[in-house]
């Protein structure tokens, strides 16, 4: 029996989808268009949809028109485990678009996405460390894992 996803992030675009997609696809490693067709009938028709992977993870994008646009509300959070994907993924989702602060990217697309190393959560658990490294990354727009570091090995 094959497995269906509970839950998979849906993409509305405005006439990019089939673009964002192969764009994204070759951004992110184990990653893949697993179906694209364009919509027969209907106000949609000749739309984009396509089903895909990122990193084994499940979306699908539509070519849905301009009535709908993607706001920092609603962000993909990118966990990375070295400072050679945090580097990667910063400079791969902001080209042409935006460098945010504390790790967020806004892709040319208007997607939001957070570049955030994995171990940031155990970097702020410690009530008395959380302030320096906090500190630390609110003062940074690319994150620096060793900075964080240090700010949590000086607090």
């Amino acid at each position: 029996m094959t497995h269906i996803q509970k839950i998979t992030p849906f993409l509305w675009f405005d006439g990019r989808a089939k673009e964002a997609v192969d764009f994204y696809t070759s951004v992110f490693e184990d990653s893949r268009i697993l179906s694209a067709s364009k919509l027969q009938g209907g106000p949609a028709e000749g739309a984009y949809l396509i089903d895909f992977e990122l990193a084994g993870q499940r979306f699908t994008a539509l070519d849905g028109g301009p009535m709908f646009q993607f706001s920092a509300a609603i962000s993909l959070v990118v966990n990375c485990e070295s400072q050679e994907e945090v580097d990667h993924f910063w400079v791969s989702l902001s080209e042409d678009g935006e460098q945010e602060m504390c790790g967020w990217v806004r892709d040319r697309f208007g997607v939001s996405w957070q570049v955030i190393p994995t171990d940031l959560g155990e970097l702020l658990s410690q009530p008395s460390r959380a302030v320096a490294v906090m500190d630390a990354l609110l003062a940074m727009r690319k994150i620096d894992i060793g900075q964080l570091r240090a700010a949590y090995a000086a607090a």
